[in-house]
């Protein structure tokens, strides 16, 4: 073969591995894994899911990450038990049990879920540095609540709040958090809250619902719940069932300091975990439990637009 005819037959070789390759491997897909609970929209920016329909194999203490990062929780206490057949919307599977278990007994035997490290796990860095978080998910109480205060001698004392689910800070001793939905006493009334914290260390700001918390969360009834957490404006919002929630702030001053100039971001750490039903998933203290279920709870690193929540309520319900 000549030389030319050599260079001719070189070219179209390294041409057709080139095509070859671009066809073997597609490009990398945005958002990773794809969970069809969640409406295409809001699957970018989901940073973790939980369904508790994905237990960790050979581990069923543990459930597995359906969001991008991974992240695996742990069912701290009940175990595989927490897991109870009981359907929030059309399509759903089992969700997650979580309450207290000796009311009069100071211990860390209540049923939550979530991870904890004291030096940040490094999975959940999308809310490292980020200008807003959204947290949303079913909820259904189960029981009395708020429950009796076990760290207390007074029987008649009860904790005043009740957890839901959360991202703690990255300087969290289990409790203190960069985005939270709960219950909480407002001025002496128990009240639906969005409470979030722009800076480790910093002070808090509460976004709390008008309405009675009864009537938001009547004992029995699966409501899809959203909170989200503006931390370039100091905004914050609450949902139910994909619409929003009348409230107000419980602070008027500036706690998330966002009235000067500069960008406006949560500090660069990386939180110290997740909480679900209560305080301290590390297990070691009771506070703040909730007899209650949960299901699809989901944690985004942006904050999602009212149309948005709406469709994600709409997605699972028809």
């Amino acid at each position: 073969m000549s030389r030319s005819r050599r260079a001719v037959a070189a070219t179209a070789a390294l041409l057709a591995a080139v095509l070859a390759s671009s066809v073997a491997v597609p490009p990398a897909q945005a958002g990773g894994k794809k969970p069809r609970d969640v409406h295409p929209s809001l699957r970018h920016h989901l940073v973790a899911f939980y369904d508790f329909d994905h237990p960790v194999r050979g581990d069923s203490a543990r459930e597995s990450d359906q969001g991008r990062s991974g992240t695996t929780i742990d069912l701290v206490n009940g175990g595989a038990a927490m897991r109870v057949p009981d359907r929030a919307y059309p399509g759903s599977g089992r969700a997650l049990q979580t309450r207290q278990v000796n009311p009069t007994e100071a211990g860390n035997d209540d049923w939550k879920a979530g991870i904890y490290s004291a030096t940040g796990v490094p999975s959940l860095r999308a809310f490292n540095a980020v200008e807003g978080i959204t947290v949303m998910g079913w909820v259904k109480m189960t029981g009395e609540n708020p429950r009796p205060n076990s760290n207390t001698a007074n029987p008649d004392d009860r904790f005043n709040a009740i957890g839901l689910a959360g991202v703690l800070t990255g300087d969290s001793d289990g409790h203190g958090v960069r985005a939270l939905l709960e219950l909480i006493d407002v001025n002496g009334e128990l009240r639906l809250v969005a409470l979030g914290r722009r800076l480790d260390g910093g002070n808090s700001q509460t976004y709390a619902a008008s309405e009675d918390w009864r009537t938001l969360l009547p004992v029995g009834e699966w409501v899809f719940l959203a909170a989200t957490f503006d931390f370039t404006t100091g905004a914050m919002a609450l949902y139910r069932n994909g619409k929003p929630i009348d409230g107000f702030y419980t602070r008027t001053d500036d706690p998330w300091l966002v009235a000067g100039p500069g960008e406006h971001r949560t500090t660069a750490t990386d939180p110290r975990g997740i909480k679900i039903g209560g305080s301290f998933p590390q297990d070691t203290r009771e506070q703040n439990p909730c007899d209650c279920r949960m299901d699809s709870l989901m944690f985004l690193d942006r904050v999602v637009s009212a149309r948005q929540v709406e469709k994600q309520y709409r997605h699972l319900t028809g």
